[in-house]
């Protein structure tokens, strides 16, 4: 039995991965709705994504990517810094995941929130629930994520902005990591201060102008330039998504269709945004005090080796922003589908898998977990979309477009359906 702790991206692919492969998972997720911030997000195969998700589709993980595509709104766009994206709808794709989930009869247990780890020498042994319930098994993956509880959105940032983590109902944050007595790499901990606030807000399509709805429903895409006086870059740089910290997003208002309307920014006063032409009755849908801020992230990161097991535990894997200071739903679900697929090769047996560096996945793990063995490397952020692993994957040649190389490069590597793989337990 693979546990996972978390029902974001990360936990979602890592259940699909390991359900795949032939084991019996449970996923636990604490509040009432799968995909976590992937309910806010809706941006992939923008820039860098593209790659990294056809990489994954020649894998074995075409699958699960192909439902995200299923409800998606737009395909191929580009925005500001950013080409050939696709926006999936944030008010439908729940739905869609959770179904394909039970499809392949992975057990899901909402309002479940992990308080305690039982573990015996260098194995977790079972699980332990808010409300005592113990939950055994043979592995286990910590996709908690990095952000919250309220306490740290207070001290780093504005307070609880009623995100759609919604920790004051369903409760803060537990590290699964932490729990089995394993030093994270925490913030500020003699480390540099690497949190920062997440990327976005929602904004209710019915309160803005709907000359503004139809062309972003259009286009995928509003630019409004905004007057001097309300140009942001001081909260440009407060950004978790350092790839949007562009001068576009200062001086523009840059509005994604999502199902909602995005704005890429982390927060944006309210009686600022109501003078601008169309917004006068603007109202934030997600999170809901979007005018003052918005979650914290990358409070606690999870020490682990490439194949995502985690430093001093034999059964204990992660993914997501639990493997490092990685941003982004593509991120999340590359690195869950391997999180996933070494939990049932641990199980079976088998040697686990570390991505070669000539795919962009497997040199993203590992070119993160070395920069982030100096201070200076902590500092920043990783993603395929932009930043400094962007930047990278023009250097190396890595970043393509062109399906039929993809494809090579995973052959040539020889992980060519590796996500796919069933294995005896």
């Amino acid at each position: 039995m693979i546990v996972i702790t978390g029902g974001g991206w990360g936990g979602c692919a890592a259940a699909f991965s390991a359900a795949r492969a032939g084991a019996k998972v449970i996923l636990l997720e604490k509040t009432d709705m799968l995909l976590g911030t992937g309910l806010v997000g809706g941006i992939m195969r923008n820039n860098g994504r593209f790659t990294a998700t056809e990489e994954a589709c020649v894998m074995g993980a075409g699958d699960f990517f192909g439902l995200i595509d299923k409800v998606s709104r737009h395909r191929n766009i580009n925005f500001p810094g950013h080409k050939h994206a696709t926006l999936y709808d944030v008010t439908m794709i729940e739905p869609v995941i959770r179904e394909a989930l039970q499809q392949l009869n992975v057990e899901i247990r909402f309002f479940t929130r992990v308080t305690g780890v039982n573990k015996k020498g260098q194995e977790i042994k079972s699980l332990v629930t808010a409300k005592g319930e113990e939950i055994v098994g043979d592995a286990f993956i910590d996709t908690t994520g990095s952000a919250g509880p309220v306490q740290n959105c207070t001290k780093y940032g504005s307070g609880c902005a009623m995100c759609i983590l919604r920790c004051p109902s369903f409760g803060p944050r537990v590290s699964v990591t932490a729990k089995a007595g394993i030093k994270e790499i925490r913030a500020g901990e003699g480390f540099p201060h690497f949190e920062a606030m997440s990327g976005s807000c929602k904004l209710d399509k019915k309160s803005l102008a709907p000359e503004l709805v139809n062309k972003l429903e259009r286009d995928g895409v509003l630019v409004c330039p905004l007057p001097a006086e309300f140009h942001k870059g001081d909260i440009l740089n407060r950004k978790a998504c350092q790839q949007y910290a562009l001068a576009d997003y200062a001086s523009n208002l840059i509005i994604l269709d999502t199902g909602h309307a995005k704005i890429m920014t982390p927060f944006f006063p309210l009686e600022t945004l109501r003078q601008l032409r169309g917004f006068e009755n603007a109202r934030y849908a997600d999170p809901y005090s979007g005018g003052k801020g918005n979650s914290i992230r990358f409070m606690a990161l999870a020490p682990c080796d490439d194949s995502l097991r985690v430093t001093g535990c034999e059964n204990l894997f992660c993914a997501g922003e639990k493997t490092g200071l990685l941003v982004g739903h593509t991120e999340a679900i590359v690195t869950g589908f391997l999180a996933g697929h070494n939990a049932v090769r641990y199980l079976s047996g088998k040697a686990l898998t570390v991505l070669p560096t000539e795919t962009v996945i497997g040199d993203l793990i590992n070119f993160m977990h070395k920069e982030m063995k100096s201070p200076s490397g902590l500092e920043k952020k990783y993603t395929f979309s932009g930043s400094v692993y962007y930047q990278r994957m023009q250097d190396l040649n890595l970043y393509s477009t062109d399906l039929a190389e993809i494809k090579k490069r995973v052959q040539l590597a020889g992980v060519e359906q590796l996500f796919n793989q069933k294995y005896k337990l």
